[in-house]
Order: C-alpha cells, then structure tokens, then sequence
C-alpha cells in the first residue's frame, strides 16, 4: 500500500514516548517531521538533533498547520488544548488512552457514553480522527518495525468514523513498517483502549514481572490483533 503522494510531513503535538517514536519512524520512512510540545519548540532541540535535517520543532499551532497528517500524542486532560483550525479537514492521529490517576475523571468515558478519540473528534469539529499508537509500548513501537511483506510483521488496530482517513492512515503505518487492523468506527476505539486484551500485553515476548526490566516486543499478526480485539469486554 502506497502513502498519498501528498502526505509528505508529520505534523506532532506533543512528543514524548510515543510521538518522539512515531517521528523516528517516519523520518526512517522518509518524511519530513515538525515537531511540538506544551513547553515550547527550545526544548526539542536534542530530539530534533537526533532526527537530523528532516525534522524541525515548531508550536503546536505551527506543527498543525504544516502537517499534512497530524499525530495528536498529549495526555487526556489536555486535549482541549489542541488547535481546532489548522486541523480543519486535516487527518489526526490519536494516540491516547484514559488515565483517570492522571487524567481526572470523565464521566461520560466512565458510563460508556463516549470514546477517548470521540471526545478529541467533538473538540476537533472537521477533522478526520483516527485511532492509533495508543496500544503499544513505545519501545516495542520502535523495534517492532519490519519492512512490507516481512514474515514477522507486526499490526496494530486502527478505529476511525472516516473511510478515507483510515486508508491514509493505514497507509502511513504501513510505509513505517506495520500493517493494520481495521477495527471500525471510533464508537469501537475502545476495544483496545486500556486493560483490554489488545493493549501492551499482546506485544510482550513474555508477561512482565514487576521490579524486572520490561520483556522485549514480540511480532504479532494482525489475526491475533484482530482475535485480541473481538475479545473486548466492556467493564461492567
């Protein structure tokens, strides 16, 4: 699958764990990056030295606008902090789970009544959301990478209400070396969302033990992302 020949930067807001990782493999894949933070694009100096002349740190305002896929990685709490008219019309990315001994409580993702991308998509008007990165460890996310038709290549689900935005995005993931799992509409993004059985785990080489380094990532087929998925339960 090719990426649209129009897709040529990845915007970030927000670049800690996962979206330093998600910049890494895009710039491996040969994108460009504009990268940002809540703390201003000084501190990114480092991280945008370490990506090389591809990548460059900017506002969030900056990096939503230059983008032409956005990967949206800030915590919970803070995303009706994310810029809603550089997104306009724009794919975004969302890679969040919901932490409530971070976040704080939200009720309406408590009772079921909302998804974590669904809140980012009401915030965001017309953008397109699409699910995805929020389930993997972001170590694994980075080693776990394998070139097009690898026999151990590794797939992560995706969940989006836009048909075309999941096609872009798929298409991202697989130029950075991942195929997808098509999970269905954001209304479906939990199923791998926290404590479900398609979250970390299924990437583990072994369980964790606590006070132990993490295990290493394990290659994992989109059958089983796609089994680990229908096996979701809702929390009574």
């Amino acid at each position: 699958m090719r990426i649209q020949q129009d897709v040529k930067t990845i915007g970030l807001i927000g670049s800690g764990h996962i979206g330093s990782t998600v910049a890494k493999l895009a710039v491996a894949a040969g994108f460009d990056v504009v990268l940002s933070n809540s703390r201003g694009p000084e501190t990114l100096t480092e991280l945008v030295q370490e990506l090389g002349p591809k990548a460059r740190a900017a506002t969030p305002v900056e990096a939503a606008a230059a983008g032409d896929v956005v990967v949206v990685t800030v915590p919970l709490r803070a995303y009706r902090s994310v810029p809603v008219e550089p997104l306009a019309g724009k794919v975004v990315i969302d890679t969040n789970n919901y932490y409530p001994d971070r976040d704080g409580r939200f009720a309406e993702l408590d009772n079921g009544n909302a998804t974590v991308s669904g809140l980012l998509q009401q915030h965001l008007g017309t953008a397109k959301v699409v699910k995805a990165f929020n389930n993997i460890y972001f170590k694994h996310l980075e080693t776990l990478a394998r070139p097009a038709q690898a026999a151990d290549r590794t797939a992560l689900p995706i969940a989006g209400d836009d048909e075309a935005a999941k096609a872009t995005v798929k298409a991202f993931l697989d130029a950075i070396g991942y195929d997808a799992v098509d999970t269905g509409g954001l209304f479906e993004s939990w199923r791998f969302e926290r404590d479900m059985p398609a979250y970390g785990l299924i990437y583990f080489a072994k369980v964790p033990v606590a006070g132990e380094p993490f295990p290493d990532g394990a290659p994992t087929s989109a059958s089983k992302v796609a089994s680990a998925v229908a096996a979701a339960k809702r929390p009574a």
